[in-house]
């Protein structure tokens, strides 16, 4: 053995004073954390509910379902003891030297079992099969029962799948063998960092935890995100309207008008000038100009849904026309923007506003009956929970928000940062996607409220009337100009076929494209990326399945197919315009000072 490969292997083995010193550090830092956090919560009225996302109720009425069947339930419990039966049985025979297969394996994309230990060490890879086989019993035992309304039996599942992620083994210092064999080779500095990462994050969470998903201090905005050339040019309380600056010669006569989310910022669209689909549009030849959402605070808690579509997307095209003299536009909606986009076109056809000639829609509901998971956090007893939290600041923090979304994949957005960065003791990597993620908004009161108990809880928009904007009944049908739907086909924030149902409301011309990935990979896809792929058919049954069997499947980005769409109805060219060349004179320069407010 060589000096180097000596010194090596004494390095794996601990200092046992070293260890003992840092294992006293950890209990003294631990019993500190625990008091703090504690206090805190004491301090905190909302803990006083017991259960503000009424599941005890859900899951009082499955244990009533459950029970009215008993032998279904027995029947389950032997299959459950049958199978961990042959998995003592392959363990044992492991043990002794010989091959076994695996009674059970991760589904494919669970990453939280890369470990070699887990399949290479018996007693690891017992610990995972015990935990996959009781996991997928429990989910399955619950999906199972019958007699349960579809929104009960949907809350049941979701939480039933929060409480299996959160036992994972991996998630346990004893159970976990890359934590095991990081503490003992770094001594247990790994726990002393992740504590030092815990205590971080429940200071700047205020006494809630807030997990940091990536460096916070790699980015900032109109820096190195958010670095598309432009200006601002135009300003209400709810909104600054960006222009960007061209680079080509001539640009499309309409210009192209962008209404993002309000939850999150705007600059999803312009994170990097390689990924950004903004500067990709301005090189396409458009005059793209961008509503960047206020951060609203106590304020502006009576800003309602109107509001948005008055001081937002009206007063945006107003804008527009006196910046370059264009009374008739393009325009894109992206998520709840793009309900609100669909919300002010069907009052527009309602008063004979034709200025917008084309829409686009991404990822965008206006039929929420299918709305996937997130409607588990919407119903009566919620909302009222909900609004009673509002009524003390005005508004719902954004980062309440960014904790519902998260919890739809909670593995790979809480749990494998749980690991990372408190058990492992990791700094997180810079990563503009998450950066963007953690820049949360707030939610005006009125306006928010409106949204959750019209649109997810009783599913108006859909119905003709169902919503009023500015006393006028709104009927989607109404909108008959040309329509481009993108979904995504991995979406958990707004399920492809849910989004699809849009295509049967309404009236124009409508192309329904499906992009793989999800929420934000599939929209944000560069087609210099070469990754990915996208679908389309010419026709929109009423069932997204049909579409789905007959749709043409396109390698790359499904930008490039929307430029070839929305070319066709460009208005012809024009000669480049520059922010502050028309009626509106340059107020300063993007990305603006409302997408700079962040969360305290």
């Amino acid at each position: 053995m060589s000096d180097q490969q000596a010194i090596e292997t004494e390095n794996k083995h601990p200092d046992p004073e070293k260890l003992s010193a840092a294992m006293a550090e950890i209990a003294e830092k631990s019993q500190r954390l625990v008091s703090e956090f504690l206090a805190k919560q004491a301090e905190d009225p909302e803990i006083s509910d017991p259960d503000p996302l009424n599941i005890g109720s859900a899951f009082a009425e499955l244990t009533t379902h459950m029970m009215q069947n008993p032998v279904k339930l027995v029947e389950a419990q032997m299959e459950l003891w049958q199978q961990y039966y042959t998995l003592w049985h392959n363990t044992t025979l492991r043990m002794m030297g010989e091959e076994a297969e695996p009674v059970v394996s991760p589904q494919k994309g669970d990453r939280r079992f890369r470990d070699e230990a887990w399949e290479n060490n018996e007693l690891f890879d017992f610990i995972k099969q015990s935990y996959l086989l009781s996991s997928q019993w429990m989910q399955n035992v619950v999906h199972d029962v019958d007699g349960l309304d579809d929104k009960t039996a949907q809350k049941v599942e979701f939480y039933t799948r929060q409480f299996v992620d959160a036992i994972s083994p991996t998630n346990f210092l004893m159970t976990n063998p890359e934590v095991i064999r990081t503490t003992i080779e770094s001594g247990g500095e790994n726990l002393l960092k992740g504590l030092q990462n815990l205590l971080e994050d429940l200071e700047r969470g205020k006494g809630k935890l807030q997990i940091r998903m990536t460096d916070l201090d790699a980015f900032k905005v109109g820096e190195n995100v958010a670095t598309t050339e432009g200006s601002v040019v135009g300003k209400t309380p709810l909104m600054e309207l960006l222009q960007y600056k061209p680079s080509t010669d001539k640009v499309a006569k309409r210009p192209l008008v962008i209404v993002p989310p309000w939850i999150n910022k705007y600059y999803i669209l312009d994170l990097r000038p390689e990924n950004s689909f903004i500067k990709w549009a301005v090189d396409q030849g458009h005059t793209v100009f961008v509503l960047s959402w206020v951060n609203p605070d106590s304020e502006l808690a009576e800003k309602s849904f109107e509001d948005y579509a008055k001081e937002g997307v009206l007063a945006a095209l107003d804008m527009i026309e006196q910046a370059t003299g264009e009374k008739e536009v393009n325009a894109i909606g992206y998520c709840l923007g793009g309900t609100l986009l669909a919300s002010t076109l069907a009052y527009m056809a309602k008063t004979g506003d034709d200025r917008v000639k084309s829409a686009t829609f991404l990822t965008t509901l206006t039929d929420f009956e299918k709305s996937g998971e997130l409607s588990v956090f919407v119903d009566d007893e919620q909302i009222k929970s909900l609004e009673h939290k509002m009524s003390k600041e005005g508004y719902l923090d954004g980062r309440d928000m960014s904790m519902s979304f998260n919890m739809l994949r909670a593995n790979d957005l809480i749990w494998s940062f749980v690991v990372s960065n408190y058990m492992l003791g990791k700094d997180p990597f810079p990563f503009d996607l998450l950066y963007w993620n953690s820049d949360s908004t707030r939610m005006p009161k009125a306006m928010h409220s409106f949204y959750l108990r019209n649109m997810y809880n009783k599913n108006l928009l859909r119905e003709p009337g169902g919503i009023k904007i500015f006393g006028e009944p709104i009927d989607l049908r109404d909108i008959k100009i040309p329509v481009y739907f993108l979904s995504t086909r991995e979406d958990h924030i707004a399920p492809w076929q849910a989004t699809y149902a849009g295509t049967q409301l309404m009236s124009g011309q409508v192309k329904f494209v499906l992009s793989a990935s999800g929420h934000i990979a599939g929209v944000v896809n560069p087609p210099a990326a070469k990754k990915y792929c996208y679908w389309t058919y010419n026709r929109n049954p009423a069932n997204p399945e049909d579409w789905m069997a007959k749709a043409a499947q396109h390698e790359g980005s499904w930008w490039t197919d929307w430029q070839n769409w929305v070319g066709r109805r460009a208005g012809g060219k024009v000669d480049a315009r520059k922010p502050g060349d028309g009626k509106l004179k340059v107020i300063g320069p993007a990305p603006g000072e409302y997408v700079k407010v962040s969360l305290s």
